[in-house]
């Protein structure tokens, strides 16, 4: 946590912001809605994806990491899934040197991988490294993934910049108009949470509330919210119901804190092996494979989805 560099930097969203920017004016009140007709709902054929998170590549100056992300990329290159999310901690405590492995191995796959920073990620070299527009959206099918960073170099909390959730609010709205469903990616949790849970997430003061605001007005087309961070297995929420708030597994370590048998709030499979998720969405479900590496499926979760 000795590096001060700071992962507000938001390179993605900013040629959009400005084109944006010029047509809302000076003065001009921000909408959550666009005056665009409304495309009618696409149909929600099964769309199979994996999901990653914290792989850390150099973590502890030892090769395990890599060689564990290295195992469940050949996993993965053996399944159906039609891309890779990785939810952020690509490499261990800022190493730069560490993300040509990472890339070199992710290549591998042989299928598009979409990645986000996470805290271990500063900002400067994920742009440098994996994608110049650190903010971004994907779009596969009937989905349009958004990809945001909300974490710091000197934090375990998550952070939003106002300007980065008036991008969110205009991806959002431009994915409603053509009827699309969304999933949003962010490292840090935006749900509160506290002990027995680890009480790292967007704080009010940094976010939080403008974004369920904008989650709230879409709430009939935005899915899930996907993060990293908690090393705890499948960790789950349904305190904005419908929308689901999730953390995956890391593929280098997970710890199991009990959260079931503590009464925490939410759901946390008793499954806490590395590993990665294979996930199956659409038909107005979503349904999670936990896969610990070199094991077979030891834990599902299915949900109802808007």
């Amino acid at each position: 946590m000795n590096d001060t560099a700071n992962n507000s930097i938001f390179v993605g969203y900013e040629s959009t912001r400005r084109g944006w920017l010029a047509t809302v004016g000076a003065g001009g009140a921000v909408a959550l809605s666009t005056s665009l007709p409304v495309a009618a709902a696409q149909e929600q054929p099964p769309l199979s994806f994996a999901v990653v998170s914290d792989t850390h590549l150099g973590r502890q100056d030892k090769m395990t990491a890599q060689n564990q992300w290295k195992t469940v990329a050949e996993e993965l290159a053996e399944t159906d899934v039609k891309f890779v999310l990785h939810l952020g901690d690509i490499v261990d405590a800022g190493r730069e040197a560490q993300y040509a492995p990472y890339k070199e191995i992710r290549d591998s796959i042989g299928k598009p991988v979409h990645e986000i920073p996470g805290n271990h990620d500063p900002a400067e070299a994920f742009a440098k490294k994996i994608r110049r527009e650190v903010d971004t959206t994907v779009d596969h099918g009937w989905l349009t993934v958004v990809l945001m960073n909300n974490s710091r170099r000197t934090s375990h909390d998550g952070f939003f910049e106002e300007a980065q959730l008036d991008w969110l609010a205009k991806v959002c709205n431009e994915a409603a108009d053509r009827g699309r469903k969304i999933l949003i990616c962010c490292h840090v949790p935006v749900v509160k949470n506290g002990p027995p849970d680890r009480a790292w997430y967007v704080k009010p003061e940094h976010g939080q509330k403008r974004f369920y605001e904008i989650v709230t007005a879409h709430k009939e087309d935005t899915i899930a919210v996907f993060h990293g961070h908690f090393h705890n297995g499948i960790r789950g929420w349904d305190a904005h119901a419908p929308l689901h708030e999730i953390c995956f597994p890391s593929v280098t370590y997970n710890q199991n804190r009990g959260l079931e048998a503590k009464g925490a709030p939410g759901f946390n499979p008793v499954e806490f092996r590395p590993g990665y998720c294979l996930v199956t969405l659409g038909d107005g479900k979503l349904a999670i494979d936990y896969k610990p590496t070199g094991a077979d499926v030891a834990a599902t979760k299915s949900l109802a989805t808007v």
